[in-house]
């Protein structure tokens, strides 16, 4: 990998643990979660062009037997086939750190993959998508904290 692919998979890794660290997530959670943020993106290695780098990273993590193989495969994907804690955090880490390992947050993000791809790519439409749902899940977990109170 790139060092930009290195320094953003180790800023999603590090925001990863920043995030779960808020959920109030212990130790071993945390190193579990900053080693899934550094692998999330090892399917660039073995890609042409990027595309589908999340399923070809799963099935290499699967083969090796990674236990969150499952998470690097349906990353950046909004699926309802599947679904844990551990693929939200790295979805939420994900949309807010450039291509360079900058905690630039999700409007900053979203420039620079339009930038890079443009407004009509695939790729920026599913990037918007993921973030509106991203935000969509975070307003009505506020909601709901709002009526348990």
């Amino acid at each position: 990998m790139d060092i930009d692919r290195l320094k953003h998979s180790h800023s999603v890794a590090k925001k990863m643990q920043e995030i779960g660290s808020n959920m109030g997530l212990e130790k071993g959670e945390l190193e579990d979660l900053f080693v899934l943020g550094l692998n999330h993106d090892v399917g660039y290695e073995f890609s042409k062009d990027g595309v589908d780098h999340n399923k070809i990273g799963g099935v290499i993590l699967r083969k090796s037997g990674y236990k969150y193989w499952r998470e690097v495969y349906y990353h950046g994907m909004l699926t309802n086939e599947y679904d844990s804690l551990y693929l939200k955090i790295l979805n939420q880490a994900d949309m807010q750190i450039d291509k360079y390992g900058n905690d630039v947050g999700y409007e900053k993000r979203l420039e620079d993959i339009k930038g890079r791809y443009g407004e009509d790519s695939i790729v920026y439409k599913r990037c918007v998508e993921m973030i509106e749902n991203i935000e969509g899940q975070n307003c009505n977990k506020r909601e709901s904290d709002e009526i348990d109170r």
